[in-house]
């Protein structure tokens, strides 16, 4: 693939992502208050659900330094079914009860990954750093990006799926 095709490809992935949150953040900002704070996704609240996307966007700017410096990312040394304690301590420590809070950091914390991975050379999204997962999994920087957009689309259309059922 050229450069100008690897760049339009990166750049797609991250307009989708961006997208994908901006649609996510609007579904839950039509939500009642009550709403917002229903456990609607097993003990998940709407805003536990956007503290979970802000721990992944943190842990995603780390991960991809990490990547590039040849080290397995900090975040999978916490992994367990499903990242269920990963999932927790990010809803402990970037819930907010001031909704617009909330939905200013998750704006910011994807703000700061994107502007991250737009910083880095197109090279090195794709590259292979011989970084693996316990599973043998070649983990890269397009990996995460990949990762990322899969998980807001499910959390958009959960969200949208419990507000359909109001």
């Amino acid at each position: 693939m050229s450069k100008k095709s690897e760049n339009l490809a990166n750049q797609e992935l991250l307009s989708a992502i961006i997208k994908t949150r901006t649609a996510l953040l609007k579904t839950a900002s039509q939500l009642s208050h009550e709403a917002q704070n229903t456990a609607f996704l097993g003990e998940w609240s709407v805003k536990d659900l956007i503290a979970h996307l802000i721990g992944w966007d943190f842990a995603n700017l780390a991960a991809a330094k990490d990547i590039q410096a040849g080290k397995l990312p900090e975040f999978y040394s916490h992994y367990d079914e499903d990242w269920k304690t990963f999932n927790a301590e990010s809803v402990a420590k970037y819930k907010r009860d001031d909704f617009e809070e909330l939905l200013a950091l998750a704006r910011e914390s994807q703000s700061q990954l994107i502007e991250y991975v737009e910083s880095i050379p197109i090279k090195n999204i794709e590259k292979d750093f011989g970084v693996r997962s316990g599973k043998n999994e070649k983990v890269t920087i397009l990996y995460l990006l990949q990762a990322e957009l899969k998980d807001g689309r499910e959390h958009l259309k959960q969200i949208q799926d419990f507000s359909a059922m109001l």
